[in-house]
């Protein structure tokens, strides 16, 4: 509170509190426009609120935020969206422990196959080689000593026979940018971000829907579970 006896000159050239606050955060890169959002412990049912940063890209919304964003899209750019050289990716060479594991499912396998043409139950061997695969995965390897089990997912890219031929560009094997020299020299390899954004689901407060009966839970739902889809399809 100010003191209201003191006259209106002085008090105007007080400076007001929020906006301290709001300097004192710019300076030390903490969010200045943070999103409340509630979060429930379903095991005791206590909630608290915690402050999410909004995570602005502009510097008149958010300052600290946009800036951490451009520190993040440099280190992305320098760690490859930028590189001028093909990565070599090679694997690692196999553990001592990862080459036992793979072994002693092979010889699971051979058991479980053994009791299966002799007619025997082989729910137990089942199990084991299951856990088995869990324990390659966890071990540092990806994906089955199988291969492929299920067949693969096609999709049809066929064309109206009415349509006109789309051109076509010679594909390269290459994940490298196109560069573009200028008149003084200088090569320019340029970028582009994209920011996908969702339908709104219903109108929410500190991450609450306001009128639970009206908000789609079933497309929020599934836009979470399939959204690396909607970007590949998309792509």
């Amino acid at each position: 509170m100010t003191d209201r006896s003191l006259p209106r000159a002085i008090r105007q050239a007080m400076p007001i509190a929020r906006e301290v606050a709001v300097e004192v955060a710019k300076q030390y890169g903490v969010c200045i426009q943070p999103v409340p959002l509630k979060r429930l412990d379903i095991h005791t049912g206590r909630w608290e609120i915690v402050d999410v940063p909004c995570g602005a890209t502009l510097d008149a919304k958010c300052p600290p935020c946009a800036k951490r964003n451009r520190q993040l899209r440099m280190a992305q750019c320098r760690e490859g969206w930028h590189l001028d050289q093909e990565p070599a990716i090679t694997p690692d060479d196999p553990t001592d422990e990862q080459r036992w594991l793979v072994e002693f499912r092979a010889d699971l396998q051979a058991r479980r196959d053994q009791a299966a043409a002799l007619g025997e139950d082989v729910a137990d061997w089942d199990a084991a080689i299951e856990g088995v695969d869990a324990e390659i995965n966890e071990a540092g390897m990806r994906g089955s000593v199988l291969g492929r089990t299920a067949p693969k997912r096609t999709r049809s890219t066929r064309r109206r026979q009415d349509a006109p031929n789309l051109p076509k560009r010679r594909m390269t094997a290459t994940t490298l940018g196109r560069t573009f020299e200028s008149s003084d020299g200088k090569v320019c390899r340029p970028s582009l971000f994209v920011t996908l954004t969702l339908p709104s689901y219903g109108k929410v407060r500190d991450g609450v829907p306001v009128d639970p009966k009206t908000y789609d839970y079933a497309r929020a739902a599934r836009d979470a579970l399939h959204f690396s889809k909607l970007v590949d399809r998309f792509v």
